[in-house]
């Protein structure tokens, strides 16, 4: 399988460093490496490491598979020993706070409720039912919505998931507090883990 990978924001090569070491833990695990990023805090730095499950896949990923590839990292990142001295390492997925901004988040935002903002100026709102490979127009995928809406992604300006705190698939009783929505893990149990 090829190695998939978002978008890299740091301290240019040092965030490319940790890309190139953790790549391979995250994809062993099947995920996506949706995005790095190092800082420096005072004497130590925090590297911040989001993976997502991959495009074609549904709901949220899962706080046991999430500790998984946390240590992995973690491990991957002890041995090669890319962030001199000591640092602080969280692990995370984007969660429903992440705009919808490429084709991937709309894939994974399937099921979901979404709101969309076109660049004509209208909105539209409903759950993301599919994303076909074409509009049928040359315009690109198209996004279809629980009523039959069909939008373009390219005429989408900006997209985000509403978080829903009763879902209609759900039992009565039952939430979607959106627990895995914005999981945070590792090898400690409180999402960091300090080397040095």
């Amino acid at each position: 399988m090829a190695a998939q990978h978002g978008r890299t924001t740091a301290a240019g090569s040092k965030a490319e460093a940790v890309r190139r070491v953790v790549a391979p833990a995250v994809e062993a695990a099947d995920l996506y490496l949706e995005d790095v990023v190092v800082t420096q805090a005072g004497a130590k730095s925090v590297v911040r490491v989001t993976v997502d499950l991959s495009e074609d896949a549904l709901g949220s990923l899962d706080s046991d598979t999430l500790g998984e590839v946390a240590r992995a990292i973690s491990a991957a990142l002890d041995a090669d020993d890319v962030v001199p001295g000591a640092y602080t390492l969280e692990t995370s997925t984007p969660g429903t706070s992440r705009p919808l901004t490429e084709l991937r988040h709309f894939k994974r935002a399937r099921g979901r409720l979404v709101a969309l903002r076109l660049h004509d100026g209208t909105t539209a709102e409903g759950r993301l039912v599919e994303v076909e490979d074409a509009a049928g127009d040359d315009r690109g995928p198209a996004l279809v919505l629980d009523d039959g809406t069909r939008l373009a992604v390219a005429d989408v300006r900006k997209g985000k998931i509403e978080v829903e705190l009763k879902r209609l698939d759900e039992a009565p009783g039952e939430t979607d507090t959106g627990a895995d929505d914005d999981a945070q893990d590792d090898t400690t149990g409180d999402a960091r883990h300090e080397k040095g």
